[in-house]
């Protein structure tokens, strides 16, 4: 079995403990994995199938993990692609000019990828996704230059609502093929059962809720803190101190928001199998099967 699906089945977590190991798979150190050690990574762990339940405090298979959980997709079992890795989604989404081309290749690359697919459909999902985001993201400024709004906190207003909305429907567009053509469910041994639907439903919307909590907490608290920022005697005497405050408190405020949002939910979710189709629902016995979510 894929050693980071095996990861998932066999260790439980709650909230506080993906916290934890997201904060450890997004440090920035993990984009310069060299391949030669994520391979010998994966040789350990492949040759340590119990890895996970009896050498919890092995310092060698810890970074084994670390290494493999940051690097490799646990649907394929290939590389992700070395900007495209959870560990460069902030350092990359940080320019908003940036940010609906980055976010939809990142929910395409980092999404369940056991439906059946090809590049050139990729491509277009990608396009489309993209057209689709960037479009309703630019709606509010379209509005305000159409119909101007006298009142800033209704525009800070419609410019959150909108933004994380648009940061949901990049979800949902660049991810569309997982609900229409099903994803691989499994039981707790990883022995696959079929293609569910339902399943991919559920994944792709729990990724996009998570996808509004990081953007539109990332959004709300810098506005908040500089709303009262301007009214402190520091601002006054520097005003040219605005734009690196809220800059800061953004950085700051997303780079918590990263592995909270990764956290809300486990990567390998389960699902009650009288929840999926019928044909899923006859050939298994289990009560509850599983799926990879996603990031």
């Amino acid at each position: 079995m894929e050693p980071n699906l095996r990861f998932g089945l066999s260790t439980p977590q709650s909230f506080i403990q993906r916290f934890l190991h997201w904060t450890e798979l997004l440090d920035p150190a993990n984009l310069f994995i060299s391949i030669e050690k994520i391979e010998k990574s994966r040789q350990l762990l492949f040759t340590n199938e119990d890895a996970v339940r009896n050498n919890p405090d092995d310092q060698r298979i810890k970074e084994a993990w670390k290494m493999s959980l940051s690097t490799v997709h646990p649907d394929s079992s290939s590389l992700i692609p070395l900007f495209f890795r959870p560990a460069a989604l902030l350092p990359l989404t940080a320019p908003l000019i940036s940010f609906y081309g980055y976010t939809t290749a990142f929910n395409i690359i980092n999404g369940n990828s056991s439906y059946s697919h090809n590049w050139v459909e990729r491509v277009f999902l990608g396009t489309g996704a993209f057209v689709s985001s960037a479009a309703f993201g630019l709606f509010p400024h379209l509005i305000q230059i159409k119909y101007p709004l006298n009142n800033p906190l209704l525009q800070r207003a419609l410019l959150l609502i909108f933004f994380t909305q648009a940061s949901a429907v990049n979800v949902f567009a660049s991810r569309s093929f997982e609900p229409t053509r099903g994803i691989k469910v499994m039981d707790k041994e990883g022995r696959v059962v079929g293609l569910s639907r339902k399943a991919a439903e559920k994944a792709v919307r729990e990724t996009s809720f998570s996808r509004v909590v990081l953007v539109g907490i990332s959004v709300l608290i810098p506005e908040v803190f500089i709303h009262f920022y301007k009214r402190t005697q520091f601002f006054l005497q520097n005003p040219p101190s605005l734009w690196a405050a809220k800059l800061s408190c953004t950085i700051l405020v997303m780079g918590l928001m990263v592995p909270v949002s990764f956290s809300m939910f486990p990567q390998v979710g389960q699902i009650q199998s009288r929840k999926l189709e019928e044909e899923i629902q006859s050939s298994t016995e289990e009560t509850e099967l599983f799926y990879h979510r996603g990031v």
